[in-house]
């Protein structure tokens, strides 16, 4: 193997799988987006140091509360040393991420409390639409569920 000295025990892509919870596939599919790195050995197979488990926890947790791997990718890029984030790394990053949480959780609000009876759309085909657009004057914002979004969100 010509695996870089100092780290006393390297694991294969198989191992990684199996102690992350995540498929081999997820695996190659972070490497490939420089989430996280492998070294080769002489045959070309992968190996990990044992620091990746932390960093794809990092990765599953983030994606889990919403974030997406674009702002994931943007923050682990942003460490030292492309180094596994700790404890102080995760209060800062999760802390600039409050914001967008607080958004969706208001979007995912709105949506339940309105879910039953309108998608908010302004269609005018539900006879019992609590959220009625006469005239269609929703058309004039342009398309989407405008009742729906949370001021500021701009994605649709």
């Amino acid at each position: 193997m010509n695996l870089p000295e100092g780290i006393k025990s390297w694991l294969t892509v198989g191992e990684t799988a199996a102690r992350s919870g995540v498929a081999v596939s997820t695996l190659h599919f972070y490497e490939e987006k420089g989430l996280i790195r492998s070294t080769r050995t002489g045959g070309n197979q992968r190996r990990y140091a044992r620091d990746v488990l932390r960093r794809v926890s990092f990765i599953r947790v983030a994606q889990r509360v919403g974030i997406p791997l674009s702002d994931i990718a943007a923050a682990l890029s942003a460490l030292p040393d492309g180094r596994t984030p700790n404890r102080e790394d995760w209060t800062r990053l999760s802390s600039g991420w409050r914001a967008q949480l607080d958004e969706r959780i208001d979007q995912l609000k709105k949506l339940r409390d309105s879910l039953g009876d309108c998608i908010g759309c302004g269609c005018l085909s539900i006879d019992k639409c609590r959220l009625r657009n006469p005239g269609d004057k929703l058309a004039e914002r342009g398309p989407g569920p405008h009742r729906l979004l949370v001021a500021g969100d701009t994605s649709s």
